[in-house]
């Protein structure tokens, strides 16, 4: 534990040189003196523990509070068989559904600009998608509460590469819904779909450009890209699945960017949760239309709103999402009132979470 907080202080005296030469970044390695060894030494030993449990092949955990990255750590190997180790700052990870969330930022860009109203029909955006039974609105189908169904069967196992959006669309956008919009939830990725032709049809822009140019590149996330199948992506992780560490069937995630076909380093994620612990990036009143949690008819609550789940934890109030993707698994959190974000990512497969989460929250909240 003495090497990582001395490794955390050189990244500090680091920072302090580029800021001597008028560089500066989003995130800024320091030290708290409240206890910070004590409390890296414990969660260090917790995630030791999981990462022995879990048998897993390799893990990244990054911990941002206050205004500074607090810990950043990898575990384990990106690649098993060449012994090549975890990097939380370069080693990209499925994300999966943590995908959605990053969507959200452009939805929500678009509606800061006043040109996507999130009760509107999504017909306004994307003429050609059907009319249903019934009508159907942006806040809806990014709720998941429109009716719109999820994957089925084998569709999760995609291997035809997609080109556009309009090919992804066409899987499911002739079938029926499920149930009258806001009478239930129904969780559905291809909702999301639909979401990046919203983004499509509002920005008249291609999806993935938007997202790199009013999400990725002003937050400085230089490691989160789309995972095409046909390139060569540096610092990609192998995915495995099983105890034995065997690599993942093959899968072609261009059919579902914005809902779970990104990949994405630890440090990203901490470095996009940081960006909506302030007002800079996104106003509070688009945060707000974000975050909250939608409701059915009945006025229970969804707990999702706009591409961000609402958690409760020891009378703490948490947003954010979690992901899983064959070989993949991720948890992305943020808790605004202790200016605190945790996301940590997994090349495996199935791999439970248990409470690992909340116990690094525990940890560093006391």
């Amino acid at each position: 534990m003495k090497e990582e907080i001395v490794v955390i202080l050189k990244r500090f005296v680091l920072i302090l040189i580029l800021l001597s030469f008028g560089c500066t970044n989003t995130l800024h390695y320091t030290v708290d003196q409240n206890n910070l060894g004590a409390k890296i030494e414990h969660a260090n030993t917790v995630v030791n523990e999981y990462f022995n449990d879990q048998h897993l092949p390799g893990m990244a955990v990054s911990i941002f509070m206050g205004d500074a990255v607090i810990w950043s750590k990898g575990f384990g190997y990106a690649d098993v068989a060449q012994k090549f180790p975890v990097d939380p700052s370069t080693t990209k990870f499925r994300i999966g559904s943590v995908s959605k969330t990053l969507t959200a930022a452009a939805l929500g860009d678009l509606y800061e600009k006043g040109i996507l109203d999130f009760d509107a029909i999504v017909q306004n955006y994307v003429p050609d998608f059907p009319v249903k039974e019934y009508p159907i609105t942006v806040r809806q189908v990014a709720g998941h509460i429109a009716g719109i169904r999820h994957f089925r069967g084998n569709e999760f196992m995609n291997t035809k590469p997609h080109s556009t959006i309009e090919e992804c669309l066409a899987i499911f956008q002739n079938e029926p819904l499920l149930f009258k919009p806001g009478k239930y939830f129904n969780y559905s990725s291809y909702g999301w779909i639909l979401m990046s032709a919203v983004v499509e049809g509002v920005s008249g822009k291609e999806f993935l450009g938007y997202m790199k140019q009013h999400v990725f590149d002003p937050l400085e996330m230089h490691d989160t890209v789309p995972e095409w199948s046909n390139k060569d992506i540096p610092n990609l992780t192998r995915f495995y699945e099983g105890d034995g560490y065997e690599i993942a069937p093959y899968v072609d995630n261009s059919y579902h960017w914005a809902a779970g076909g990104f990949v994405s380093t630890t440090e990203d994620l901490v470095r996009f949760g940081a960006a909506y612990l302030n007002y800079d990036f996104q106003s509070e009143e688009t945060q707000q239309e974000l975050m909250t949690p939608l409701t059915l008819e009945n006025g229970e609550s969804t707990n999702f709103g706009i591409g961000w789940i609402t958690l409760e934890h020891n009378n703490q109030i948490w947003v954010g999402h979690a992901g899983s993707h064959k070989g993949g698994r991720t948890m992305f959190m943020i808790n605004k009132e202790h200016r605190m974000v945790i996301a940590f990512a997994i090349n495996r497969s199935y791999v439970g979470f248990d409470d690992l989460h909340w116990k690094l929250a525990d940890i560093f909240l006391d």
